[in-house]
C-alpha cells in the first residue's frame, strides 16, 4: 500500500486552504492526523458533517496529489465517511471521523477513460472485465480526520 507524507500547516491551514482551493474557510488548527493536531472549524454556513467532509476531501487532494511528482499523483479521489465519534475533554467538543478513500494514479485513470471513450458500445469491448481491471487498479485508504468542534457545536 502507498503511504503518504504528513501534512504541515505550520500555522497557515487557513492561508494554504485559501491559495490551494480558492477556497475561505473559518478554520484554525492543523490538517488533523491527531487530536493534538485537529483542525479548529470555528463557523460553518453548511451543516458541519458536509463541512467535515469537503475539508477532509481538501486534505486527501493535498496528501495525494498535489504535493507529488507527477508519474506518483492520484486522481479520481473519492471520500467517504465509515463513522464519527464524539469525545469531549474539558470544554473542548471533538469529532474524530474516519473516513475511506478510493483513488486511482492519474496515467492509469487516464488510461481507463479512454479505453471506456474508444471502446463502449462496440462488441469487442468488455465492460465488466473493463470495470473489474479498474477496480483493482484502486488504492483504498482509511483515515482518521480530528475535528474541534467546541465553536460550532
Amino acid at each position: 500500500m502507498s503511504s503518504f507524507e504528513i501534512l504541515k500547516s505550520n500555522g497557515d491551514l487557513k492561508e494554504i486552504i485559501k491559495t490551494a482551493f480558492d477556497s475561505d474557510l473559518a478554520i484554525t488548527g492543523d490538517w488533523g492526523y491527531t487530536k493534538e493536531t485537529a483542525t479548529v472549524i470555528q463557523s460553518s454556513t453548511v451543516p458541519l458533517t458536509q463541512f467535515e467532509h469537503m475539508f477532509a476531501s481538501m486534505r486527501a487532494y493535498v496528501e495525494m496529489n498535489m504535493t507529488l511528482e507527477k508519474a506518483d499523483r492520484y486522481g479520481s479521489i473519492n471520500v467517504n465517511i465509515k463513522k464519527t465519534i464524539e469525545a469531549k475533554e474539558a470544554k473542548l467538543h471533538f469529532h474524530k471521523v474516519t473516513y475511506e478513500i478510493t483513488a486511482m494514479k492519474e496515467e492509469i485513470y487516464a488510461t481507463f477513460i479512454n479505453a471506456y471513450k474508444e471502446g463502449y458500445g462496440k462488441a469487442s469491448f468488455d465492460l465488466t472485465a473493463h470495470f473489474e481491471a479498474r477496480k483493482k487498479s484502486t488504492l483504498h485508504r482509511e483515515v482518521t480526520h480530528w475535528f474541534e468542534i467546541s465553536q460550532v457545536a
